[in-house]
């Protein structure tokens, strides 16, 4: 144990592993991988179908063939078989419960990741919004073609006018 010089357990240190028996060592993952695997299993109508088979089969023999070849007698109320049923879905519903809290784990992540992916798409929705509004505002200063032919439209007739009023300035000199 964590001790000071005086001798006191310190609180805040843990304790020495005590020697003995070492403790069985398992891998969760394949635990839990095993336990998917028979959750998935108990869930099936092939599951459904071998239980009514072999409980039909236990029911068949021990009430069908002489009573000294039964080995779980009607006359006891098939306790055998209740034990054995008991025993099963005592394993079982901690199986399906391993099984479902990892399937919450993996929904859980893909959640996660799909918010994820979402607040990107968002972003990169904003920034395009915003890329097509600069896009417009510059396009809006842009000259447009009509605008250029109205534009070059009116100087040709200010050159015009200019020039037939140059010509009667011209006129009127020689006169």
């Amino acid at each position: 144990m964590a001790r000071e010089r005086g001798g006191r357990q310190r609180l805040d240190q843990p304790r020495d592993v005590r020697p003995g028996l070492p403790l069985p060592q398992y891998d969760a993952e394949a635990f839990g991988r095993l336990s998917e695997r028979v959750a998935r299993f108990l869930g099936t109508w092939r599951f459904i179908g071998y239980m009514t088979l072999f409980i039909a089969v236990w029911l068949l023999w021990n009430l069908l063939v002489p009573h000294h070849l039964q080995f779980d007698p009607r006359s006891k109320n098939f306790t055998l078989m209740t034990l054995l049923l008991s025993l099963q879905a005592s394993y079982a519903a901690p199986l399906i419960l391993l099984a479902q809290n990892r399937q919450a784990d993996r929904d859980r992540v893909q959640y996660e990741s799909d918010r994820s992916l979402s607040e990107r798409a968002v972003a990169d929705t904003e920034y395009l919004a915003r890329e097509v509004a600069a896009i417009r505002v510059a396009l809006g200063e842009v000259a447009t073609r009509d605008y250029i032919r109205g534009e070059l439209q009116r100087l040709l007739e200010d050159l015009g006018s200019r020039e037939s009023g140059s010509r009667g300035d011209e006129d009127a000199a020689e006169g």
